[in-house]
């Protein structure tokens, strides 16, 4: 009998109507987000470790971060002066050039991409931290040694760098594994309007409505504790995947 309440919260989110659109909202977002949060941090980093002159490349790396620092609410008003159909700057570009508007922030079809590439400016460069610390780190005898076999930079970088980040790189993937099911609620929350609802509405801002919203915190609290319970078995798949590359983190 006590366990009743949970069944029926559960019971509840499996059988709304909305169901099957926020989970492959999620999933497809998170999915996204970690290829973003992931691939284009390290290749940023590789780039600035290679940069000739270290004062260009630190200016680049502080300029890179300065994002991060903004609230996702500034995020969204460059967003709207750039992405605007009507006022947004690439738009008026477009129509100079005898071009049709597009529609980023109101249209189902290139939402998804805003908020995906938003989420990569905002944290390519604090990504990217990671990445350059470990790099860093990586014996400089073993560059020397590949020098001395006739390696070029880019076979330096195939065969040095990135066996020497493996780890960290890894690392990070079962960190952000772990976060699949948690796309950011804030950037979604600010960014999302009803004509995007469709393609925008994942699991936390139907959470946010149904349950906080209507005062069913019983419903929030089950939802998020399935959330947990999953990310936790992700998290424990890819460590498990990860020792095959002798990468684990326990």
């Amino acid at each position: 009998p006590w366990a009743q309440p949970w069944y029926q919260h559960y019971k509840y989110f499996f059988r709304s109507p909305s169901n099957v659109r926020i989970i492959t909202n999620t999933i497809t977002l998170s999915l996204g987000k970690l290829v973003v949060g992931l691939l284009p941090p390290l290749i940023f980093a590789l780039a600035i470790s290679e940069c000739r002159n270290k004062y260009v490349a630190r200016a680049i790396q502080t300029v890179s971060y300065l994002p991060h620092f903004l609230s996702w609410a500034v995020v969204y008003g460059i967003c709207l002066t750039m992405l605007s159909e009507s006022t947004g700057v690439i738009n008026g570009l477009i129509k100079s050039f005898g071009g049709k508007t597009i529609p980023f922030l109101t249209s189902n079809k290139y939402f998804r991409g805003v908020l995906i590439g938003s989420d990569l400016w905002k944290n390519l460069g604090w990504g990217a931290i990671t990445y350059i610390a470990a790099i860093m780190g990586v014996d400089t005898t073993l560059y020397e040694a590949a020098t001395v076999d006739g390696c070029g930079r880019l076979r330096q970088i195939i065969h040095v760098t990135l066996p020497g980040i493996r780890k960290i790189f890894v690392v990070l993937m079962i960190m952000n594994v772990g976060k699949i099911l948690n796309v950011s609620f804030t950037q979604v929350n600010v960014m999302m309007n009803d004509s995007v609802r469709q393609s925008g509405e994942i699991i936390d801002t139907w959470i946010y409505t149904e349950g906080l919203g209507k005062l069913n915190y019983s419903l929030s609290t089950a939802v998020g504790l399935l959330k947990s319970v999953i990310s936790f078995m992700l998290v424990f798949a890819t460590n498990r995947l990860a020792r095959k590359w002798e990468c684990a983190i326990w």
